[in-house]
């Protein structure tokens, strides 16, 4: 069974500095480890994440890398699941469910393991295990 939660929203920034500056002006804390290349804010139980948009495309939207400009909107939806081996096993539940495939789980260089699908409307999600995100019993995220 897929966990029913939604853990994390990234926005792939334009001028990430920029977006981030914008968030902080609203009074929005970001969390330990944020910078002009990531950055994170908990916001009630989820993590609006702010990546570069290039870098999120190349991930989320490997088939639309050589769109034009404006043929994704650089939103993704994530599902923090449990374990890195839990990844995988979702991944291809989604799949099993009517899921596109758009990038196979793999391990990644800030040292979690993600993949990406597509629901039937296009939506992506990314499928993840970050380590150091914990949970509360009703799924949402809390600081550690």
């Amino acid at each position: 069974m897929i966990p029913q939660r939604l853990s994390f929203v990234t926005l792939g920034a334009l001028d990430l500095p920029r977006l981030r500056a914008f968030y902080e002006g609203m009074g929005w804390t970001p969390r330990s480890g944020s910078n002009d290349e990531f950055t994170a804010f908990l916001l009630g139980g989820v993590i609006l994440a702010l990546y570069p948009r290039h870098l999120l495309k190349a991930e989320a939207a490997p088939d639309l890398v050589a769109a034009a400009p404006g043929s994704w909107n650089g939103i993704t939806l994530g599902l923090n699941v449990e374990d890195r081996a839990e990844v995988d096993r979702v991944f291809d539940q989604a799949c099993q469910a009517g899921a596109r495939p758009l990038a196979p789980p793999q391990d990644r260089e800030w040292g979690g393991r993600s993949g990406y699908v597509a629901d039937p409307e296009e939506n992506r999600w990314e499928i993840v295990w970050a380590p150091g995100v914990a949970f509360t019993d009703a799924g949402a995220v809390t600081e550690p």
